[in-house]
């Protein structure tokens, strides 16, 4: 469900009924006196709406991430060499990343200086 809703909130026909949703409610202002309840109502949708596109978004991205990732790992598995050891290092600490980080920089370096 979370997929099929994913995919339909990405679309731009999504984005009118939304548009759509705010026009309503700015025209029916008057009609209710811009009471507090008419307030209360388009901000309990767009708290709603917003707490679970969040989850959405988050679930989207993770999605995303392992493909890339996934992708990635095979691109380094096909070749030959050292570099190899990088397959799975999102599962490093962020210390640990960031001290791989350094090494590779000053690999870069080197290699530079070398060339």
């Amino acid at each position: 469900m979370a997929g099929v809703v994913t995919e339909w909130t990405g679309r731009t026909s999504a984005f009118m009924w939304a548009l759509m949703l705010v026009v309503v409610w700015i025209v029916s202002g008057p009609l209710f006196r811009f009471s507090d309840s008419w307030q209360l109502v388009i901000n309990t949708v767009t708290n709603l709406v917003t707490f679970l596109m969040v989850f959405l978004i988050q679930r989207a991205q993770n999605k995303d991430t392992l493909a890339l990732q996934i992708k990635v790992n095979e691109l380094i598995a096909a070749h030959q060499g050292p570099h190899n050891s990088l397959i799975a290092i999102e599962q490093l600490s962020e210390d640990e990343l960031r001290l791989l980080q350094q090494r590779i920089l000053r690999l870069a370096r080197l290699r530079d200086t070398s060339s």
